[in-house]
């Protein structure tokens, strides 16, 4: 490994560190005021079911990024179809859009999985009286199964539409790009990434 290529590993390394910090400060902090205004454990459970649903689909993302191939995308982007040249953004930024979304936002998710479900814990304890043990057991095996059966599956439907996945994410950022100006990745034409 070259000085250079080093100097670029630790930057990577802080800046997806520091990045990890903040948004999960952010989303926590906000999850924790959430939860401290809702009593009912219907919206508490549906709070953490749509935190495992966003690792879940991150980690499709990632997956999908990692596996598509340009040249159908090319073809869009050649017809000005919306959401092409987004779409060749995020594959010719592959390992930093499957690192942010697999290590980042999945990690951070899931974490918050863990947080939110020791909140939920706590009051089935404190409200119904429910056995400690029994409650913190059960709660943990069924976010790990939800995280790990979602992921399996998520996993095996990234590969098999890879590049439709990275197209509609490409929509959802260009629609993003339309409303905000804000442009993740230079859509100047560039020697793609593979065939």
């Amino acid at each position: 490994m070259t000085r250079l290529q080093g100097r670029s590993s630790w930057k990577n390394a802080l800046t997806m560190g520091g990045g990890t910090f903040f948004i999960a400060l952010a989303i926590g902090y906000g999850s924790q005021v959430f939860l401290g205004r809702i009593t009912s454990i219907i919206l508490s459970f549906t709070l953490l079911m749509l935190i495992i649903l966003a690792g879940i689909a991150f980690d499709i993302v990632g997956v999908a990024t990692a596996a598509a191939s340009e040249a159908p995308l090319h073809a869009r982007a050649a017809k000005k179809i919306p959401g092409a040249r987004q779409a060749l953004g995020l594959l010719r930024n592959a390992e930093r859009v499957a690192s942010f979304s697999t290590d980042v936002v999945g990690d951070v998710c899931s974490t918050l999985s863990g947080a939110v479900g020791a909140v939920i814990i706590l009051r089935l304890v404190g409200q119904h009286g429910a056995e400690d043990l029994l409650v913190s057991t059960l709660m943990t095996a069924v976010i790990s199964a939800v995280t790990v059966g979602g992921k399996a599956l998520g996993k095996g439907f990234a590969l098999h539409q890879a590049s439709d996945i990275i197209f509609f994410v490409g929509r959802v950022l260009y629609g993003v790009e339309r409303l905000t100006g804000w442009r993740p990745f230079n859509h100047a034409p560039q020697k793609g990434r593979r065939p």
